[in-house]
């Protein structure tokens, strides 16, 4: 009959002056019988964790004899909670969007790179490079003597940082 009761019980953290009140209002055989029921519960509770702890106890050594411990289990559920992860729908749209998303951008990479060999290959061909590349080879030839023409542009401009900075000793020695 103490749990149908219409009257409000204090939550925990009420202040204190509500629960004074409260108690004021209830007659002493109210009062005694609430004790009766609190003293009940608080004694269900003990027994209810003491069940638990023993049943906790007996699972433990349960697993125990079957060899299990806490490393083969969080292994256990990590592989489930994938399997699970990896069974929804969600992962699986994810999954094909990213796989379209990757292939498109190997496709643009690839195109970007051709464009770039492309525009590189149009200014060695254009006729400033052309002019610039010569007057390089001109250099060349005057500082490096008799070797003969051609050879790749990193190796003439190799060559032609040589001679400047042979002819930058050179005319330092003179002074």
């Amino acid at each position: 009959q103490g749990l149908l009761r219409s009257d409000s019980i204090p939550e925990v953290g009420e202040d204190a002056a509500a629960t004074v009140g409260m108690a004021e209002t209830l007659s002493e055989e109210q009062q005694d019988e609430l004790r009766k029921e609190l003293a009940k519960v608080e004694e269900e509770i003990q027994t209810l964790s003491q069940v638990l702890a023993a049943k906790e106890k007996h699972l433990a050594e349960i697993k125990r004899k079957l060899g299990i411990n806490s490393l083969q289990e969080l292994r256990q559920n990590i592989t489930k909670s994938w399997q699970d992860v990896t069974s929804t729908t969600a992962y699986k749209k994810t999954s094909e969007t990213l796989s379209q998303a990757g292939q498109k951008a190997s496709a643009a990479f690839s195109s970007v790179g051709s464009v770039i060999t492309k525009k590189f290959e149009d200014v060695r061909n254009s006729p400033t490079f052309k002019s610039f590349e010569e007057k390089v080879e001109s250099l060349k030839s005057k500082v490096g003597g008799s070797k003969p023409a051609g050879g790749d542009f990193g190796e003439v401009l190799n060559s032609a940082a040589n001679a400047s900075a042979t002819e930058t000793i050179a005319e330092q020695t003179q002074e």
